[in-house]
């Protein structure tokens, strides 16, 4: 029992230590470019951290779907 309260308190404490910075969507950056560049950035110098938070992976979601907007990608329909 004594280990499971330690076990509690520990988790407890070290999710009230990550810093929570609001999640945005990949529609989200698609239409903000400046705060979806500095996002990327941000990954990029932190990957081992960065990389795979969903901030991280909805800017990169949404800068490869820029990228291919450019070039005339269109997402082909889904089969049913």
């Amino acid at each position: 029992m004594k280990k499971l309260m330690v076990i509690v308190t520990t988790v407890t404490i070290l999710a009230g230590c990550s810093e929570s910075e609001p999640v945005q969507t990949v529609d989200w950056y698609k239409e903000h470019n400046a705060e979806r560049l500095a996002m990327l950035e941000k990954c990029r110098n932190n990957p081992g951290e960065k990389q795979l938070t969903p901030n991280c992976m909805n800017a990169k979601q949404a800068d490869n779907e820029a990228s291919n907007a450019r070039r005339g990608y269109v997402q082909p329909p889904a089969f049913k």
